[in-house]
């Protein structure tokens, strides 16, 4: 080799900017700029060509074409919620009706289906690494908005695939206990409670019951069954069943107790809520609620 060529091999490999220093670089653009902003995805382009499987690049990806994808309109409904958010105007038409106006997530199908492609390949790079499919899904959710369908089957996917292969998860570099991935998909029952349509109450139950084929006595994913016969379905005596059932397994259970006190207010049973009550002054973590629980109970028993 002559020694211009090795002085060339030498400058090029210099050159080359390390997937650590990408990283940098981009994480001050998207401060900078947002994760769309000028300049990104030629940074990422450059990235993927230096580095073609580097799971942070991908992920760059991900980000970048799902902020892309979206547009906001503001939109008009007749309820008073829409994805658990608040109008942020509401009028009355000329026959007194209730118009309220939202702004409204949409998304352009060609770029969503971009930012899909690289997760799923970061996925297939890393399949241990449970955040980027709960990014997946979190992505799904917005998509599909009140029907979220795809959000579902996935969620089913990653609960059935945790019971077989027993994997070795990760949220990006930290290890996630039995503990964790529970905690994990309760944030996702959670995301699908809080859109408050049909179609994402039955998959808030389907995830919970899908859960409790594995982990029957999981408290958590009870106390969803409990909330969904008492919200969803208002049937009170299926939803006190679950709630009976968790607090023989965890007597103090906050949720169960205080959905039991409002379930039995609703119904106007007073011998029930003072039951559950005085079990919420033992439980309650919040003073307040406490002294506010005992006050209702010398209150309605000065009415006896």
């Amino acid at each position: 080799m002559t020694a211009l060529a090795a002085l060339t091999v030498c400058t090029s490999a210099m050159a080359q900017k390390t997937s650590a220093e990408y990283l940098n670089k981009y994480n001050t653009l998207v401060k900078n700029l947002g994760p769309s902003g000028v300049g990104i995805e030629n940074l990422i382009n450059k990235w993927e060509a230096d580095f073609p499987d580097d799971v942070d690049m991908l992920t760059a990806r991900f980000v970048y074409y799902f902020a892309k994808s979206q547009y906001t309109q503001v939109v008009t409904k007749s309820q008073d919620k829409f994805m658990g958010m608040k109008p942020v105007l509401s009028l009355k038409d000329t026959t007194g009706n209730d118009v309220h106006y939202y702004q409204e997530n949409f998304y352009v199908d060609s770029l969503y289906a971009l930012s899909s492609s690289a997760i799923d390949k970061a996925i297939k790079v890393a399949p241990e690494r449970l955040d980027l499919r709960l990014e997946k899904v979190s992505s799904l959710m917005a998509y599909e908005k009140e029907s979220p369908d795809m959000a579902l089957s996935m969620l089913k996917g990653i609960i059935d695939y945790n019971a077989s292969s027993h994997p070795k998860w990760k949220y990006g570099s930290e290890a996630v206990s039995a503990e964790d991935f529970s905690a994990l998909i309760q944030d996702e029952c959670a995301a699908l409670y809080s859109i408050g349509s049909p179609a994402a109450y039955n998959a808030f139950k389907a995830v919970s019951e899908k859960m409790l084929n594995y982990e029957p006595k999981n408290v958590m994913f009870l106390d969803n069954l409990g909330t969904y016969e008492f919200v969803v379905s208002q049937d009170h005596k299926k939803a006190l069943k679950y709630y009976n059932k968790v607090l023989k397994i965890a007597k103090d259970d906050y949720t169960a107790i205080k959905n039991c006190v409002l379930m039995a207010r609703k119904d106007k049973n007073w011998k029930m809520e003072k039951k559950y009550i005085e079990m919420l002054i033992k439980c309650s973590p919040d003073e307040a609620e406490k002294k506010s629980a005992q006050a209702r109970i010398d209150a309605m028993s000065q009415k006896k």
